[in-house]
């Protein structure tokens, strides 16, 4: 298998279990843009190398082994990402394309030093926990935006996914990372929100947003 096909198949796996805790194989394709046969047959084949537990009908896993390997493949793209925009000055929603190139470049000692240049940083820059060099992660408790309520005060921590489009909305919206939000008002009929942050105030933001923006409540005074 090809080294290049091998780790993005490991990485969306990765990140599909992260967030549903199970892999979906049609899931795994729709992410891949492959065929469900493809996908299937390549699911296979990381099974003979000690990488996935595969039964045919069934989410399949990744396997202890698998999952180290997967997780050092995000720790490159998160660092890359991070690199990107503290030190590059690139736009949050401009590096995911190029941190998927960058993550394939296999010496360590290149993301090390990016690493130590960025002073160790625990979080890429949309908020995603950055694995450890042993592929050690560990996942904050974040809530969803979604299932906050009138009243809550809350600060924009991470995001669920970090698809371009979001982020350009997000930029359009004047929202980033450390943002402290006020949910104002919760429509009954779409459960869109009415929120308040910075200047701003009774700003809308769809149910589809707010499911994608994870949040912690603002510590009390």
């Amino acid at each position: 298998m090809p080294l290049i096909a091998k780790e993005n198949y490991l990485k969306t796996m990765y990140l599909i279990e992260e967030e549903s805790g199970s892999i979906s194989l049609s899931e795994l394709a729709r992410r891949l843009n492959v065929s469900i046969p493809t996908t299937n047959s390549m699911v296979k084949r990381l099974q003979e190398e000690g990488l996935t537990i595969y039964e045919k009908y069934k989410p399949s896993k990744l396997t202890k082994k698998g999952k180290k390997e997967a997780a050092l493949i995000v720790r490159k793209h998160r660092i890359a990402e991070m690199f990107l925009v503290e030190k590059l000055n690139f736009g949050w929603e401009e590096v995911h394309d190029i941190a998927e190139e960058m993550e394939h470049v296999q010496s360590e000692t290149f993301f090390d030093r990016m690493y130590e240049l960025l002073d160790a940083p625990a979080f890429s820059p949309h908020g995603s926990p950055i694995p450890d060099k042993n592929g050690v992660i560990v996942l904050p408790h974040y809530l969803k935006l979604s299932d906050a309520q009138q009243g809550d005060k809350l600060i924009l921590k991470a995001l669920q996914h970090d698809y371009n489009d979001l982020l350009s909305y997000l930029n359009s919206k004047e929202l980033e990372l450390g943002t402290h939000i006020t949910v104002n008002k919760v429509e009954a009929f779409d459960n869109s929100m009415a929120v308040s942050y910075n200047d701003k105030t009774n700003v809308n933001l769809s149910q589809q947003v707010c499911e994608k923006l994870l949040v912690i409540p603002l510590p009390a005074d």
